[in-house]
């Protein structure tokens, strides 16, 4: 479908042609904008410029200067400076739609660029980029945590439905807990999962995915229906004996797996109390099995 003749067709310029700034470009030309600077330091960077936005790399300032809006997709450690330095270089500023991807900032790091007229935008995707050819794919149906002032509340909603996202609105003073919250979740399940697997392996289990993957499957859609009243497993069911093997077993195999065990274990055991799905008596039990207090 042809859509470069809608209208509110952007140029677009993106500093940082990294895993997730490629993508929402390449997102933004499918909804019709055009692409017309990047900016990047590494061979990956220069790499999915050629190859993604059909742009070649450039220097940051002439990326402000041709563009409408402007993708700042770098490392959230990275992004304050960038603003500070846009702004301390006299860049031309006013009117440019400024939108950065982080989910733990909000619109008070663009506050240096949006003092000198700059339309400030937080459009953080939901979802995890690998840096493949399937992020794109993935980007269509995901949310987008959006924040945006009153007046651009508008804008922000029909980028991220031009991308093919779903914007959720997030205040401004709870971007951090937003980020914890999401990052939490996704990134420490693949570390828990990559534990897992490779206790397994050196068990002698062949296929540690294969073993795992439907009990995972299955919890996740537990956890996402059901919430906490999903929970299985000897925590909740109160079997102290058997954490208190799995810690012993795993201070031997894997000391700093054995805390991360117990710091989770107790809670789980602190929120299946508070659900009513497991009794005070087996709490006390489960606390003595973890050798520590599970109440605050």
């Amino acid at each position: 479908m042809d859509t470069s003749d809608r209208p509110g067709r952007l140029a677009v310029g993106v500093l940082g042609a990294g895993r997730v700034g490629s993508v929402l470009g390449a997102a933004l030309v499918l909804a019709g904008h055009r692409v017309v600077a990047a900016s990047g330091v590494s061979d990956a960077s220069h790499r999915r410029a050629t190859e993604r936005l059909a742009v070649e790399l450039t220097r940051p300032d002439e990326v402000i200067t041709r563009s409408d809006l402007v993708l700042l997709t770098v490392p959230d450690d990275v992004l304050p400076g960038l603003v500070a330095g846009l702004a301390a270089t006299g860049a031309d500023l006013r009117g440019k739609l400024l939108v950065h991807a982080s989910g733990a900032y909000g619109l008070d790091v663009l506050g240096p660029a949006t003092d000198l007229g700059a339309l400030p935008l937080a459009l953080h995707p939901v979802m995890t980029f690998t840096g493949r050819d399937d992020d794109l794919v993935r980007l269509n149906g995901c949310s987008f945590g959006v924040t945006a002032p009153a007046m651009l509340r508008p804008v922000a909603e029909a980028l991220v439905i031009e991308m093919g996202g779903e914007p959720v609105w997030i205040a401004d003073q709870d971007r951090a807990l937003y980020h914890a919250a999401i990052a939490g979740a996704a990134n420490h399940m693949v570390t828990l999962i990559a534990e897992s697997q490779e206790l397994l392996g050196r068990i002698g289990v062949e296929h540690p995915g294969r073993l795992l993957g439907p009990l995972l499957g299955a919890a996740l859609d537990n956890v996402l229906r059901l919430g906490i009243a999903g929970l299985t497993g000897p925590v909740v069911r109160g079997d102290a004996g058997t954490v208190r093997k799995h810690v012993d077993a795993l201070i031997l195999a894997a000391p700093e797996a054995a805390d991360a065990y117990v710091a989770l274990a107790r809670l789980t055991a602190d929120r299946a109390l508070a659900a009513g799905l497991l009794k005070p008596e087996a709490a006390e039990r489960l606390l003595d099995a973890l050798g520590g207090n599970i109440w605050t």
